[in-house]
């Protein structure tokens, strides 16, 4: 194994391939593992001729596009020996050792892998770039499930100076288009027919067109129809063999038409057999709760209270309990109606609107005389009722207090019959008219108490 390559200082051997050795290389200058793919120029002069010709075709078919499921180029390079193409390190799989495993992947899976290789195959369509070579061992897998497309080395560009010598086949021939077979011009439709064979391989662990030598497996690519995947894995849905006869269908006109036509149907498999599938445990168990309301309440100021209105449906939406009662709320003794409508009135500029209200009731208040009947100041009386009715019977309004008795002087005509006091108290007067005096004092006391 060669110790450096150009700038690369080679780590280790990944593999043997047609065109020469693959290498895993690290760059001293930025410090980033690669992979350096090269070309043995110990060849005859024509083989050289094509090889490197071919060499250049996939640099500067790789060179052109930039994908996620297409592998990224950084540098080509020359040596006596050999020339060489330095590209991103790819860690993970073939899908060629995959599928050689023995163990089938998942159907969701397969799905996904195919459809992002139609992805990238689709971007190179789009820069008139076939790949012309479409086989697992060309898709690497990596961690995670993505999918990338190496070597587009017998790609054809356009004005390609690369030409398919009569007799001479480019290509794996279990991969192979029926129009690549005979000899026919490619176009896109090519890379669908042998992306539908790779599916087909990966659904079932079997190539659809088999045989003892090329030249049966090429007789099989032309004139024989596989059987459906199902036959050979039972859990391949009727949608996916449908999708699979249409990709690998003989006539250009029966395939599909586009790699995208292709991709669009593999993801709706996916979402079909996603919808199939008992849904998992939730992480979130329950909801959080809701969010109290806002009301007008919590916006005014700390020192502005309000009186809940339970009567008002607007205000109040939950219904009362039945051993729920209102209780009314008790006003403050130092609480003036006047004094807050005032302040109400002039915080929200509407002095004009109670002004009539405002004057008339400061008059009511500085008015200490007696007021007439018919002013604006007197309290509205109630109509007598009509002549001819008879009032209702209606129950005196009971007192709020007990009436306290009052001292009533004797009539005069009693004093006269009866003297005040009996003959012989004349030297006791003094005393008897002070225990009367203090006894109105006392009286009087009582009566101012209880009427405070």
């Amino acid at each position: 194994m060669i110790p450096v390559l150009g700038r690369y200082k080679i780590v280790s051997e990944i593999g043997q391939g047609a065109m020469g050795t693959v290498y895993k290389a690290v760059d001293p200058i930025i410090d980033r593992t690669v992979a350096i793919k090269t070309i043995n120029l110990n060849l005859s002069k024509q083989e050289l001729e094509e090889y490197e010709a071919r060499f250049q075709q996939e640099i500067k078919a790789a060179g052109r596009l930039n994908h996620p499921n297409i592998v990224t180029i950084y540098d080509v390079g020359k040596t006596e020996q050999v020339a060489y193409m330095a590209m991103e390190f790819l860690e993970g799989q073939e899908l060629k050792d995959i599928i050689a495993g023995g163990k089938l992947l998942p159907i969701e899976q397969v799905v996904d892998i195919i459809a992002q290789v139609a992805d990238g195959l689709w971007f190179a369509h789009q820069q008139d770039i076939v790949h012309r070579d479409v086989k697992p061992s060309n898709i690497m897998v990596l961690r995670g499930g993505i999918a990338k497309i190496t070597d587009f080395g017998i790609a054809r560009l356009p004005n390609s100076a690369v030409k398919t010598m009569t007799g001479l086949i480019l290509g794996s021939p279990r991969y192979m288009s029926p129009e690549q077979v005979i000899g026919k011009s490619l176009d896109t439709r090519t890379d669908i027919f042998s992306l539908g064979v790779v599916l087909y391989e990966a659904l079932t662990g079997m190539a659809p067109f088999d045989g003892d030598n090329v030249n049966a497996i090429m007789y099989a690519t032309v004139n024989t129809t596989p059987p459906p995947p199902s036959t050979h894995n039972r859990g391949v849905p009727a949608m996916l063999d449908l999708i699979v006869a249409k990709a690998m269908a003989k006539s250009l006109d029966d395939r599909y038409q586009t790699v995208k036509e292709f991709a669009d149907d593999l993801r709706e498999v996916r979402r079909q057999l996603d919808a199939a599938r008992p849904s998992v445990a939730l992480k979130a168990r329950s909801a959080p709760p809701p969010p109290r309301p806002h009301s007008s309440a919590d916006i005014l100021a700390p020192e502005v209270s309000t009186i809940p209105m339970a009567a008002d449906a607007k205000l109040d939406k939950a219904p009362l309990k039945d051993d729920e009662t209102t209780k009314p709320l008790g006003i403050a003794k130092g609480f003036d109606s006047f004094d807050a409508t005032l302040r109400l009135a002039s915080m929200t500029n509407q002095t004009e609107e109670f002004e009539e209200y405002i004057t008339a009731t400061q008059k009511m208040r500085a008015y200490r005389g007696k007021i007439e009947a018919g002013s604006p100041l007197a309290p509205a009386t109630p109509p007598p009722p009509p002549p001819d009715e008879e009032p209702a019977d209606v129950e005196p309004e009971q007192p709020r207090f007990k009436p306290i008795p009052r001292f009533v002087a004797p009539p005069p005509e009693a004093a006269k019959a009866a003297p005040a006091f009996p003959e012989g108290t004349s030297s006791n007067m003094p005393a008897i008219i002070a225990i009367v005096v203090l006894a109105i004092a006392a009286v009087a006391l009582l009566v101012t108490l209880l009427v405070k």
